[in-house]
C-alpha cells in the first residue's frame, strides 16, 4: 500500500463520538455520513465513553 493515513482532528472525532452516544443512527449510518470506516465510529465513541 502506497496511501498516507489520515489524520483526524479531535474536534471531528468528538463530534462523531457524540452522535454515536446519542444513538440517533447506527454505526453503519455514521460511518457512510461522515466518510469513514464503521471501525472507527466504534473506537472513537468508546474512548468517550471511558474518557
Amino acid at each position: 500500500m502506497t496511501g498516507k493515513r489520515t489524520r483526524y482532528s479531535a474536534d471531528f472525532k468528538a463530534k462523531v463520538a457524540l452522535e454515536a452516544l446519542r444513538g440517533e443512527l447506527t454505526t453503519a449510518q455514521l460511518a457512510a455520513k461522515h466518510g469513514i470506516h464503521q471501525t472507527m465510529v466504534g473506537e472513537w465513541k468508546r474512548q468517550a465513553m471511558e474518557g
